[in-house]
């Protein structure tokens, strides 16, 4: 690091769980962020200034009126703009150390599986479960953890799948792809605006976690947020040995 990061990290740096070596490894590291909206502007914002060295932001909707309640990475002079050219430009202007690489399109498919592979950790912040399951296959086949959130109305959720670890369950062990209800959107349903911020900030400080690793990621537990009662609640996960996505006999995932 040069003079400049030492001084920009160098609260981090007085961590002794991070120190240099700490926030060496984030410059070095690689995520993927799937998703530019409510979750995805608190991940983007936290990851870029905390110095992780490369991050992909992939999002093909446009901001509109009705994001800027809640979606934090994008202004007035974005509506209209592709939500991840949006939040790229605010991350760049944050910390010119960070190499923002914005793919402005619904990532599936190869694509999808190339830039999971390419990552050390994958944050799902997209608002539907067909994009959620799909992320989820791609790290499954890959054993890359799965940082993944959700908020609606004034309800969050927070969970790790560090599918790097044999006995970890995936998200399909916790909602299997063939069983989902109908889609609870925030644009059917509203959401709480700081909802979205409070699960957001949690994504990164369990990404940041995982890629220095430090502490105990919330892999094999699933974090409840009640923000009308101030409550959380941590339910405990297994793995699924009958889960369509992860188990043994599919070949998704490497023994």
């Amino acid at each position: 690091m040069n003079d400049s990061q030492l001084l920009r990290y160098s609260r981090h740096i007085l961590l002794d769980q991070v120190g240099i070596d700490g926030q060496e490894a984030l410059l070095a590291a690689r995520v993927l962020i799937i998703g530019a909206g409510g979750l995805g502007s608190p991940v983007a914002l936290y990851l870029a200034a905390a110095g992780v060295g490369r991050i992909t932001l992939a999002d093909h909707d446009v901001v509109d009126l009705t994001n800027l309640q809640r979606q934090i990475a994008h202004d007035l002079s974005s509506v209209g703009q592709n939500k991840a050219h949006s939040a790229a430009r605010r991350m760049r202007a944050m910390n010119p150390d960070v190499q923002v690489i914005e793919l402005p399109t619904r990532l599936q498919g190869e694509p999808l599986d190339a830039a999971v592979a390419a990552a050390d950790v994958v944050l799902d912040c997209s608002d539907n479960f067909a994009t959620r399951h799909a992320v989820n296959r791609a790290c499954v086949a890959h054993q890359k953890p799965l940082v993944s959130g959700a908020a609606v109305r004034f309800d969050g959720q927070i969970a790790v799948f560090d599918l790097r670890r044999e006995e970890a369950p995936c998200y399909a062990c916790l909602f299997p792809e063939q069983a989902q209800d109908a889609e609870m959107r925030c644009a059917e349903f509203g959401v709480f605006a700081p909802l979205v911020g409070v699960v957001g900030a949690m994504q990164a400080l369990e990404a940041l976690k995982l890629l220095i690793g430090i502490g105990a990621s919330l892999s094999g537990r699933l974090l409840l947020f009640d923000a009308l009662a101030a409550d959380w609640r941590a339910i405990r996960l297994k793995r699924d040995p009958g889960c369509e996505a992860c188990r043994s006999d599919t070949g998704a995932k490497a023994s």
